[in-house]
């Protein structure tokens, strides 16, 4: 079984690129991982199919409400930290994401 790592920012385009860095990052570890990016509204479609939900800074407030909402779904949810989200530090977010399923 494949990992799904999903980042939710406002719109799901600032996360693009740092989803590339990560992608990036997974290749160096010799993993297969799927990770995108969409907008923190559409998560309710998506969220049978995640792993690990990654939220931008600018929506991480919303962390404890998803939480609750997904309760009831096997997916790790926590917010990206700003430094590294600015500093499109893929590899950083990356071991973040993994160090969240032990």
């Amino acid at each position: 079984m494949t990992l799904s790592i999903m980042l939710a920012c406002a719109g799901g385009f600032s996360t693009s690129m740092l989803v590339e860095r990560m992608k990036d990052a997974a290749k160096e570890r010799g993993m297969e991982v799927n990770i995108d990016a969409t907008a923190e509204g559409k998560v309710d479609k998506l969220i049978q199919n995640i792993d690990i939900l990654l939220l931008g800074p600018q929506v991480g407030y919303m962390e404890e409400s998803f939480k609750k909402k997904y309760s009831g779904h096997p997916v790790a949810i926590a917010t990206i930290p700003s430094m590294d989200y600015g500093m499109m530090n893929g590899k950083k977010v990356l071991a973040d994401a993994l160090n969240l399923l032990n």
